[in-house]
């Protein structure tokens, strides 16, 4: 029977000592494994209106891809004028997308899911096109309506705004 004024000798106290540091280690790998497989980011308030300003309508060269990191979106001006504004978060797990100019595609570096210019899924695991914000014309600037997300199955030339 240990009395209280018995001490602990050393190979009990670096067992007590690892012990702890593998609890927390595991603690630490839950929390990012968590926080990597859930999809989603930063949560705007709903109903917040945020709109980004891009620019006049007339000085955005068409068949041009304009990322926006602050606005979370890339704006796409097709060849016949119209506008989109996709989202740069994969709807796969939520990792930020790049534009590859020379394969005209976006990809996603954490899965290869890729998309078209559109934001239609070219290659899997995504299993849906990218989300959109709401565009807006007026006066001739377009603006972009970064506080709600448009989920879409796929590409509809509804999707598109024009001038």
């Amino acid at each position: 029977m240990k009395t209280q004024t018995e001490h602990i000798n050393r190979r009990s106290f670096l067992k007590r000592i690892w012990a702890w540091l593998g609890a927390i280690a595991v603690f630490e790998f839950a929390v990012m494994a968590f926080s990597m497989l859930s999809p989603g980011g930063r949560k705007r308030k709903r109903g917040a209106s945020s709109f980004v300003t891009v620019g006049y309508a007339n000085e955005i060269v068409p068949g041009s891809v304009i990322p926006y990191k602050s606005g979370q979106f890339y704006l796409v001006r097709y060849q016949d004028g119209g506008f989109i504004a996709l989202s740069l978060i994969c709807t796969h797990l939520g990792c930020s997308i790049g534009w590859n100019s020379s394969e005209d595609q976006f990809i996603c570096p954490c899965h290869a899911s890729s998309f078209d210019k559109f934001g239609n899924v070219l290659n899997p695991p995504a299993t849906r096109a990218l989300d959109t914000y709401k565009v807006f014309i007026e006066e001739g600037l377009v603006k972009v309506d970064t506080s709600r997300k448009i989920r879409r199955t796929g590409f509809q030339n509804s999707d598109l705004v024009y001038t």
